[in-house]
């Protein structure tokens, strides 16, 4: 996810030259998320003789993990932005507004703005910069997309994690990406394997 985030994204300009490619990356965020969390806890689930955890708790703790994920993923796309002057958090033109921050009487009151067609930034040293079509928002449309979509894949897959453990029922495809525990009889047949590998090893050593 980093590598076609920060490499693709970012340097090969992907979020540019394909559309969709940032709420492509952030619903699969959440999907394989997702999966992480429900394997790791239905993994604790089943090798523990203590706890024994329901499949609503295991699907809830993996939706919360994706989700959880996702949030600290955008405070990392916050703290680049503000720190070190990027634009992970891209921006979007809009073309109405509402905010109390433009209220004359500093009541509180909602001042709505519409049908903006350009906005002019004025800097101190008198440089204007003229955004066409619209107003720019800085990223807030962006972030909230990319919870959303994170939200999608997670409930997708808590779904289908949850059928699987409440059901029993098969679960496909997405089985490669739970983790599940080794059994005994593969840890032995490993070990002798590596056994085997380092006989093989020293026999074939000069002497």
């Amino acid at each position: 996810f980093i590598f076609a985030a920060e490499i693709l994204g970012e340097v090969d300009h992907y979020y540019v030259l394909v559309p969709g490619w940032d709420t492509v990356l952030h619903t699969i965020n959440g999907f394989l998320c997702a999966a992480v969390g429900f394997s790791l806890v239905d993994l604790l689930n089943r090798s523990s003789k203590k706890v024994s955890l329901s499949p609503v708790y295991v699907t809830l703790v993996a939706f919360c993990f994706s989700m959880t994920v996702g949030v600290l993923w955008e405070f990392v796309e916050f703290g680049f932005d503000t720190t070190l002057g990027l634009d992970m958090q891209k921006d979007t033109v809009v073309t109405s507004i509402s905010s109390v921050s433009l209220d004359p009487t500093d009541t509180g009151q909602r001042v709505h703005i519409d049908n903006i067609k350009d906005t002019a930034i004025t800097t101190a040293s008198g440089k204007t910069t003229h955004i066409r079509g619209g107003y720019l928002d800085i990223g807030l449309i962006d972030t909230m997309k990319d919870l959303l979509v994170n939200f999608v894949g997670a409930v997708a897959f808590s779904v289908i994690g949850y059928r699987h453990l409440s059901r029993g029922e098969p679960a496909g495809w997405t089985e490669g990406l739970y983790v599940t525990p080794v059994t005994p009889a593969e840890d032995r047949e490993e070990e002798q394997q590596i056994d085997r590998m380092e006989r093989e090893r020293e026999a074939g050593r000069p002497r």
